[in-house]
């Protein structure tokens, strides 16, 4: 079995350790966990890892976020692997800092990189692990806020945060969807 690892953020300097690349931290989290590098390839850089007989493709799509369906498109075919076996990392705004939910589908939440996922690989249809952000934030300044760097506070915790995503997303391809989401959400 071979499941697509996709960590939604954006590439660039001026991005790394914000809030917005939270998915690339997890996926960047499991590579160094297996030992693995990432290649950059089309549409994003590409590491493989095997757990328990799996398969993990992670990928970190250079398309920015707005643009991530169309790099998730290209690799679930190039790689041969059924939309059933994507599982989508990213950045949550509506859940507290720290807190994890995973699902097997659902609305992009406002969430642009899952709305042109869903617009371009034909719906909502695909698991995905939404790692909560917070809202602290002023009316209106969302996108500053998204974009800002980690407070050191979060910085602190998001080691821990991203070992409990990693686990969430080894036990996906190991479990499957709904034992993981009986283990891992509540």
């Amino acid at each position: 079995m071979k499941y697509l690892i996709v960590g939604l953020g954006n590439i660039g300097y001026e991005y790394e350790n914000t809030r917005h690349n939270i998915g690339f931290s997890v996926v960047d989290y499991l590579a160094r966990e297996a030992e693995v590098s990432f290649k950059e390839d089309t549409l994003g850089a590409i590491a493989q890892f095997r757990h328990k007989g799996r398969t993990f493709v992670l990928l970190k799509p250079n398309t920015y976020m707005n643009r991530s369906g169309k790099a998730v498109r290209y690799w679930l075919q190039k790689q041969k692997i059924e939309k059933s076996n994507l599982l989508v990392v990213l950045d949550d705004l509506n859940l507290p800092f720290g807190t994890m939910r995973l699902r097997g589908k659902g609305s992009d939440g406002g969430h642009n990189g899952l709305k042109d996922i869903d617009q371009i690989t034909g719906g909502n249809d695909y698991a995905r692990l939404r790692l909560g952000i917070g809202s602290e934030f002023p009316r209106g300044r969302q996108v500053d806020y998204v974009l800002s760097p980690w407070t050191s506070e979060e910085a602190d915790k998001l080691p821990e945060l991203c070992q409990r995503a990693a686990e969430v997303v080894k036990s996906f391809g190991a479990i499957g969807l709904q034992r993981t989401m009986n283990q891992y959400n509540g």
